[in-house]
């Protein structure tokens, strides 16, 4: 089947990594896809090795004219999605939804993407129909379609591949080959007895993880992702709560920061690291595959605060231990002034439930295999 997926990039790269994903697994399943997206830029560090099968088209609403234009040649496709709530140009609706001996006859199957989320809503609205009331399209339907962590909702995005991927990944030889690109420049990696990842936005419990890891057991390496994580703990180091630290084993956390990675080095990042911190929708995801300790900072919505509900549902959901469950409300600032539980000392607990949450999402059908069926069944 031909797929036209509708990407609008908000902010943080979220909305087109999981668009991306999402294209190259329905095409290594034999599935062609047209990807549109209003700002593609993104792309050349995240996946610059394209994908066959998938096509990138730009997007703008309103479409301008030499856009719609170039609509004249291309067959309608058998699906439409919109992703995250974005809407798809009434241009574009307008330009396919009537019938002509190059199209077929049948309307494809029009589906709303949802945004990840594991509160009680998902599984009461998951792949309810929406009819289209008026425009081009009157009389069609929009199907509602919720990822999630339930058997009654989509499920995750998860590659058939994945698991012999990670079986077969080598820890060393990857860190051996990241290393000459991080800063500060070193021909090899330092000395560390564990490795983690730092995906983030600005918590304001940074300092207090930084210390911990500071003064902490054993020695601990933060790899520092580009962008906003980074500038994050460059700040941090320079603040007068770093520089009066007194520990008296003080000295035990190092500190890279990596170049951009594509998605696949993303992964790979996430396995090689014995705790991840994350953020968003996509890298969520990755870090439940990776069945390592993590950490979720939620994207925040300060106006009403509704990601702590969702925070909660998802801890919920993947059963986390108490300790955990502090830890994210400290670091979401749910819980303002409150002190981080000790990392090292709960570690362990963390380690048991991110492997009972993994393979309790490795037990449901993935999202592409669900929306691949649903939309079979519906034509």
């Amino acid at each position: 089947m031909l797929w036209d997926i509708f990407c609008e990039v908000i902010d943080n790269y979220g909305d087109i990594g999981v668009c991306w994903r999402l294209s190259t697994d329905l095409a290594a399943r034999g599935e062609q896809v047209r990807l549109w997206v209003d700002d593609p830029s993104a792309l050349a560090w995240m996946a610059p090795q394209g994908c066959p099968g998938v096509s990138v088209h730009p997007w703008r609403s309103p479409m301008p004219q030499e856009d719609l234009a170039g609509l004249a040649g291309l067959p309608r496709s058998q699906v439409w999605v919109e992703a995250f709530g974005c809407e798809i140009a009434p241009e574009f609706v307008a330009a396919f939804a009537n019938v002509s001996p190059a199209r077929p006859e049948k309307p494809p199957i029009w589906l709303n993407l949802e945004y990840l989320s594991a509160e009680a809503y998902v599984e009461r609205s998951h792949a309810l129909p929406s009819p289209v009331m008026r425009g081009p399209a009157a009389g069609w339907t929009k199907w509602f379609f919720y990822p999630g962590f339930t058997a009654r909702t989509g499920g995750l995005l998860r590659e058939p591949d994945l698991l012999h991927r990670q079986a077969a990944f080598d820890r060393n030889a990857w860190l051996a080959q990241l290393w000459p690109q991080c800063l500060p420049d070193s021909a090899a990696a330092p000395e560390a007895a564990q490795y983690i990842s730092l995906f983030c936005y600005e918590p304001a419990a940074l300092h207090d993880l930084m210390l911990q890891l500071d003064s902490g057991p054993v020695p601990s390496h933060l790899l520092v992702t580009a962008g906003r994580a980074s500038q994050a703990v460059r700040q941090a180091l320079l603040s007068e709560k770093w520089q009066q630290r007194t520990s008296a084993k003080r000295g035990q956390l190092s500190v890279s920061y990596l170049p951009t990675l594509s998605q696949r080095d993303f992964d790979h990042l996430l396995w090689a690291c014995d705790i991840n911190f994350v953020r968003g929708e996509d890298s969520l995801v990755r870090a439940l595959w990776a069945g390592k300790p993590f950490v979720w900072h939620i994207y925040p919505q300060p106006e009403d605060d509704a990601h702590h509900d969702k925070l909660e549902a998802f801890l919920q959901a993947m059963q986390a231990p108490e300790s955990l469950r502090t830890w994210h409300r400290v670091w979401n600032d749910a819980t303002p002034g409150a002190a981080l539980p000790n990392l090292a000392e709960n570690q362990a607990d963390w380690a048991l439930a991110a492997v009972k949450a993994r393979a309790q999402a490795l037990s449901l059908a993935d999202l592409s295999s669900q929306l691949i069926q649903f939309v079979q069944e519906k034509r």
